[in-house]
């Protein structure tokens, strides 16, 4: 501790405890779960003396593989031979043998995780808006979608206005009766000719035209709402996935519909990632508990915010589990919320809000233990809105690097379950694919979680941010649109997936692919991200409610494990060589346009997040690019942004005084951005003033010394400094 630490603090088992995290741990937590206070904090303290050594060691071993790396770079530039680069790798240690085949046992998990394929949303923790908003998108209104975004094009006076624009509407309907068609088509005809759909014994009678028929396939049909003669809901289930039309003549949109249908609904994201990491802004005790609040809150089902709109005063929360009668007339119940994952943050960084010997404890430590104690609720089996029902809690665990990093998760997992007590392996584990060294030994990351991994996923902004760190004395990097199609982009998606296969995730944890990040693109979303699934994967990224039920369309039209079984009969595809090239630019002699162009655009990226996130305490953010598309953008998107720059002075491409130029007349571009927010303050003129732009250029002109590239350590430090300075 510091001495300018002036944090109200409790002393407990040797821990001094931010006041606002005990008061919250101790009247409200422990309480709910019914666990001892004194028996709870003096485990933790006993926790965190045991597992801090590890810690430290893992982190040590990080610094010393980098420095072996960076000074074998500078003696061996550019693009190093493939098999003298892997002989290289194994003699330092940075890969390990690969296992013997070792199938995972993972038990006792949720049908999202295990059985059913679709959409997964990130959140972030702190704003209690965007998480209840994030669990509640389990279901949304394909209609709503698709009228409120360019999946629809506004060309023959579709333009979307500020009143209901029939036109669009219109386009809007004939699309979701397209979509019908497709996935759950008639035996004969159109769903766009239904003009009455009714229940007729176990099938699904559909009159048109003077005639009546029915499903091409009758499976699909599990259920409706209100009369078999005059359904307001029917029920459909394609790939998992159910659909239900609405039918209600007397709405809007239903009375001018010949078949009376009001909206299309699908079950949209199967899953939420509830973050702690890179998408919040969390620096301090205060901050932490906030986040620990609005989780608790998520599994108790009782978190509520209160918000005004139209000058109404709205209260959100979670919503209740859905009903419907199945075809032998018995109710059924289907989940009302995404299965909510919790993402902790890694291993590096340490936080204020607990102090042991006057030092900081690992953050990754505390998330493990008070995360879990949080969510115990989200298990209990008289909670209504309970998350888990196979008794799991799931957290995804990032920023790992190689088999021995996720081992040592598995054993500080073991030793929370032991505190909190919980059985064995009800902790499962998420493990992020994204950095270079977990990607070269995966097999072996696997491995060490076999009994509890629930998800692999490959987080490739962050990958891509640690291709440029781990690489970074082999010489300047290709620009960063190029990197994503660089031979060590496609090996890393390919050999996730295979891996995942070989080793029986499906049917026992997700395969994950990343982020769409142009919010606003969602045409184009609808267009290319049904690739990964193609790929693949089981589920993928979406940044909105509004992206997850749009991405749910595609998992109707591919069938994922059908899918992933012609992938484990192909067999593991031979392209680890390319996995451990290095995106060195083949020709670095770029115009002076281009190089004006990247810095420029990086520059903008960089300062547009870091301005919000050290002064606003906002951790995820829209940002327009160099191009003005929206882009979203979180610490892996800084970290890429960041670490190019790092690169391109590193080696001359640009020189620092011509980054800080144009860092410095970019931030007047993201002043005039910001112009209508009260909130904000400029950077430009006063630069020195500024501690958002100070933190920009520590986050480039640092890069190469910081930590593996991780933005943290800069990003914490100036949040805290900003609020020391403006409370």
């Amino acid at each position: 501790m510091t001495s300018k630490d002036t944090t109200p603090r409790t002393e407990v088992a040797g821990l001094n405890v931010d006041n606002t995290l005990y008061e919250f741990v101790n009247g409200t937590v422990l309480p709910r779960i019914g666990i001892d206070a004194d028996k709870f904090w003096n485990g933790f303290a006993d926790l965190i003396r045991t597992h801090t050594p590890r810690n430290q060691e893992l982190l040590a071993r990080r610094d010393e593989l980098q420095k072996t790396l960076d000074e074998h770079f500078r003696t061996n530039p550019g693009q190093p031979d493939p098999a003298e680069h892997e002989k290289y790798l194994r003699e330092i240690g940075y890969l390990e043998d690969k296992p013997a085949p070792t199938a995972v046992t993972t038990a006792n998990l949720d049908s999202e995780i295990a059985e059913v394929a679709g959409p997964q949303l990130v959140v972030p923790v702190l704003n209690a808006r965007f998480a209840l908003n994030a669990a509640n998108a389990r279901w949304g209104s394909l209609y709503d979608a698709l009228y409120g975004t360019d999946a629809i094009s506004e060309e023959g006076g579709a333009e979307p206005g500020d009143s209901y624009n029939p036109v669009r509407g219109d386009k809007v309907i004939a699309w979701a009766r397209n979509f019908l068609d497709e996935v759950a088509p008639l035996a004969n005809g159109s769903h766009a000719d239904a003009e009455s759909y009714a229940i007729d014994g176990d099938k699904l009678a559909v009159t048109m035209n003077g005639s009546t028929t029915g499903l091409a396939n009758a499976e699909q049909l599990v259920g409706f709402n209100g009369e078999k003669s005059a359904p307001s809901e029917v029920v459909l289930r394609n790939n998992g996935l159910h659909i239900l039309i609405q039918i209600n003549p007397e709405h809007p949109i239903g009375k001018t519909d010949k078949a009376g249908v009001s909206d299309v609904i699908l079950e949209s994201a199967t899953s939420t990632i509830v973050d702690f990491e890179d998408s919040v802004a969390a620096v301090d005790g205060e901050d932490k508990t906030l986040g620990y609040h609005n989780w608790f809150g998520l599994n108790t089902g009782e978190l509520k915010e209160e918000l005004e709109k139209g000058g109404q005063t709205i209260t959100r929360k979670l919503n209740d589990d859905r009903t419907y009668t199945d075809l032998s007339d018995t109710e059924q119940t289907l989940h009302g919320r995404a299965l909510l994952l919790v993402r902790n943050v890694g291993h590096l960084m340490t936080n204020p809000a607990i102090l042991v010997d006057g030092e900081e404890i690992f953050e990754g430590i505390m998330d493990a233990v008070l995360t879990s104690a949080c969510a115990i609720p989200g298990l209990q089996s008289d909670n209504p809105r309970k998350n888990s029902r196979a008794g799991s809690i799931y957290i995804v665990k990032p920023k790992q690097h190689g088999s021995s990093e996720v081992a040592f998760t598995n054993d500080l997992f073991a030793s929370v379950e032991k505190l909190l007590g919980l059985e064995k392996n009800t902790l499962k584990v998420g493990v992020m694919d994204e950095e270079r060294r977990t990607s070269a030994n995966l097999a072996a990351a696997i491995t060490a979680v076999s009994e509890r991994v629930a998800f692999i996923n490959t987080g490739f902004l962050d990958r891509t941010g640690d291709e440029i760190h781990t690489s970074m004395q082999a010489g300047p990097m290709v620009r960063k649109a190029d990197m994503q199609t660089a031979p060590w982009k496609q090996a890393y998606e390919d050999i996730n997936v295979d891996t995942g296969i070989a080793l029986g995730l499906p049917g026992k944890a997700q395969i994950g692919k990343g982020m769409w990040a142009m919010t606003e693109l969602m045409a184009d979303m609808l267009d290319k991200k049904i690739g990964q699934l193609k790929e693949g994967a089981s589920t993928a990224w979406v940044p909105s409610p509004t992206g997850a039920t749009l991405h749910a369309t595609h998992y109707h039209h591919v069938n994922v494990p059908q899918m992933q079984e012609e992938f484990r009969k192909a067999g593991e595809r031979d392209n680890f060589h390319n996995l451990l090239t290095v995106p060195v630019a083949e020709n670095p002699d770029w115009s002076d346009e281009v190089k004006k162009e990247e810095v420029d655009n990086n520059c903008q990226s960089i300062l547009g997040y870091v301005v919000r996130w050290v002064e606003q305490g906002v951790g995820c953010s829209k940002v327009p690019d160099l191009y003005d598309v929206s882009l979203m953008e979180d610490r892996a998107t800084l970290r890429i942004s960041s670490q190019l720059l790092a690169n391109w002075i590193e080696h001359g491409v640009v020189s620092k005084d011509f980054v800080e130029q144009e860092l410095q007349k970019m931030a007047e571009v993201v002043d005039k951005q910001n112009a209508g927010d009260d909130a904000y303050r400029n950077m430009a003129p006063n630069f020195d003033e500024s501690v958002a732009f100070q933190a920009a250029r520590d986050l480039i002109f640092k890069g190469t010394e910081s930590p593996s590239g991780y933005t943290e350590p800069i990003l914490h430090a100036r949040r805290r400094e900003f609020k020391a300075k403006n409370g």
